[in-house]
């Protein structure tokens, strides 16, 4: 045991002598031993996918990371599905808004909004969709079936609570749906008992098909966004790019999609409106958030990990890896918005800061440089 890492530093710590889960400990090396910046008592802001309870229907899954799994999720909430070719997640509708990331395969997406207007589109890895709250919709994997990110933006959301069209028709009395549609009560026999949520159906053929099939429907396209198809912005260390209400109009929640070289760094920032929910993708990453009344914690991420900023806290987000980290960052606001600490620092008037700080002028030069929100380390 004495080649195990113990959370030791000078005079400061003991060793473990209980038992240990080293799998966890390894993923997590601030956490055993944090950095001596860190502080006060921030809540946890990680929470992993592969620790969420994962519901297996038939053809799919479907996992979910609320505020029952991670406490500080106010204002967002994430799920991750995943459907087989022709596999359906059931007609339904939230009482939230979905925003929705493409992670693998392809995937047929359906939705009918309030002025009847009708969308049936294909996605890939890296395109969008965005259903309102109240609109309702579907999603069926194509022939290699799909897998996708969810966020929600309400922290208390939960996939098994939506409102579901077999749930309605089971729930309302036979003879008003007779009413409502004009047919006989004996043309409801067949109808489920219970909610259908994920099941299979056959692949749907061409897509111009579908929309045939819907004749004089007036179609529409502005509930889905082809990110896949817009170039990052390339700085040194990585790229950024931002999806917001000023691109993707519908959207209520706005996106920043992070790829950082190994050394690289989005730099420290804050955002002033908005909380921030975190899916990583590739690789492996660390993150410090900072408070008030001297309140900092260090994170760890890696792939499947879902992370957390409440709005207007201080962090970074760091590649401490050998391959390149690929974050989701969603935002509880359709417009995108940051504070860069070095930029308000070069748009403070020198003395001020430097009175602050006690530093010299080797930092007050770097300042004045040209800004990049991703840094080489």
């Amino acid at each position: 045991m004495s080649d195990l890492k113990q959370p030791i530093v000078g005079t400061r710590g003991a060793d473990i002598a209980g038992p240990r889960n080293l799998e966890i400990e390894a993923q997590n090396p601030d956490i055993l031993i944090p950095p001596a910046t860190d502080h006060g008592g921030l809540p946890n802001l990680k929470f992993p996918f592969s620790m969420a309870h994962n519901r297996l229907e038939d053809g799919g899954w479907a996992r979910e990371v609320t505020i029952r799994e991670l406490g500080a999720l106010k204002e967002l909430a994430t799920v991750n599905m995943r459907l087989g070719p022709g596999v359906v997640r059931e007609l339904h509708w939230h009482k939230e808004a979905e925003w929705a990331y493409v992670l693998k395969g392809r995937v047929r997406f359906y939705l009918v909004d309030e002025n009847r207007q009708t969308l049936v589109e294909d996605l890939g890895p890296g395109d969008l969709w965005l259903a309102p709250a109240g609109f309702p919709h579907a999603i069926q994997g194509l022939e290699e079936g799909t897998e996708f990110l969810l966020v929600f933006n309400d922290g208390n959301f939960s996939e098994n609570q939506t409102l579901l069209i077999t749930e309605l028709f089971a729930h309302t009395p036979r003879e008003v749906l007779a009413k409502n549609f004009g047919v006989p009560e004996s043309a409801f026999d067949g109808i489920p008992a219970e909610e259908k949520y994920i099941f299979r159906l056959p692949v749907p053929g061409p897509i111009e098909e579908a929309r045939r099939q819907l004749g004089a429907a007036s179609m529409t396209d502005k509930y889905v966004f082809r990110a896949s198809q817009v170039p990052a912005n390339k700085f040194p260390g990585g790229s950024t790019k931002v999806i917001d209400s000023k691109t993707f109009g519908v959207t209520n929640m706005a996106a920043l999609f992070i790829e950082l070289e190994p050394g690289g760094m989005r730099e420290i920032h804050w955002h002033p409106d908005a909380d921030e929910i975190q899916y990583y993708v590739s690789g492996k990453a660390r993150m410090t958030v900072f408070d008030a009344v001297n309140n900092a914690r260090t994170f760890d991420y890696v792939a499947g990990d879902v992370g957390y900023v409440p709005k207007t806290l201080a962090h970074y987000i760091e590649n401490i890896g050998d391959e390149p980290v690929l974050v989701l960052n969603v935002f509880s606001n359709g417009v995108y918005k940051d504070v860069s600490l070095n930029q308000w620092m070069a748009l403070t008037p020198p003395g001020i800061v430097q009175g602050h700080l006690d530093v010299g002028d080797t930092l007050m030069k770097a300042l004045r440089q040209s800004h990049s929100p991703v840094v080489k380390g």
